[in-house]
């Protein structure tokens, strides 16, 4: 299904079903479309599904960090669904969520992740030292991924198109710093909130040895095991991942 996009004061997002709000939040590199199958999926099953762009390059210098992203996040919550949700986060959007349900968790019921940062991940680095080499993006792209196939022209095209981009690049590399610096192993333990960890087991991002510290400091945390995934397994392996977020959510909205 194609979803429409609404653009509502400083908000863009795709909004879909009824029922328990779900908030999706994409990574770094991500975008709306990583989530059309879970868009599907859970509009269909109950759930009222929302996507908000995360506003990555739009963000004054000084603030781009991932805390403005969670406060952003909170806002919309507030002023778009006022009722708790439960937030889905991929990558970076995962480490937003993190920050989010410690600094606010009257807005956050439940709290799933997969591959997300937070503790350490490998990314492209402080600088895309070959920027303009198609096939080094495309390389750094494909690893992303357990099957290199998911890695489409289209999405090699956005990557590349970001890190050509002076002040895309720029703000890129300023995030991925912020998540680095913004480390949360002494943080883990007082999130309260129910939480899913969904983890490809072939992660090359953010390796399995990181699902497994946060399931051990998390304290009301689950952890399940996609094979041949790697680190967004809600597009490398959609149906699997809608099956045990669908079997874990189901007994908690």
């Amino acid at each position: 299904m194609i979803f429409s996009t609404k653009k509502e004061k400083k908000y863009t997002f795709i909004e879909a079903g009824e029922g328990h709000p779900l908030v999706l939040l994409h990574g770094l590199m991500g975008g709306l479309s990583n989530f059309d199958k879970m868009v599907d999926f859970f509009s269909d099953r109950g759930f009222k599904v929302y996507v908000p762009q995360l506003p990555i390059y739009d963000l004054p210098v000084l603030n781009t960090n991932l805390t403005t992203l969670a406060k952003y996040i909170a806002k919309f919550i507030e002023t778009h669904i006022d009722a708790p949700v439960t937030i889905v986060g991929n990558s970076m959007g995962g480490h937003v969520g993190l920050i989010l349900t410690l600094a606010r968790p009257d807005l956050i019921k439940n709290l799933v992740l997969t591959g997300s940062s937070g503790l350490y991940e490998r990314t492209f680095g402080d600088s895309f030292p070959r920027k303009n080499d198609r096939s080094y993006i495309r390389k750094k792209t494909e690893e992303v991924f357990y099957d290199p196939a998911i890695a489409t022209e289209d999405l090699v095209d956005e990557v590349f198109s970001v890190v050509n981009d002076r002040m895309k690049g720029i703000k890129t590399v300023m995030l991925a710093r912020s998540a680095i610096k913004h480390n949360m192993l002494h943080d883990l333990p007082k999130i309260l909130t129910p939480t899913c960890l969904i983890w490809g087991k072939q992660d090359n991002v953010t390796p399995p040895e990181v699902a497994e510290d946060m399931h051990k400091f998390i304290p009301n945390s689950d952890l399940f095991w996609i094979d041949q995934c790697g680190h967004a397994a809600m597009m490398e392996k959609p149906d699997e991942f809608n099956e045990i977020l669908y079997s874990w959510l189901k007994d908690k909205v």
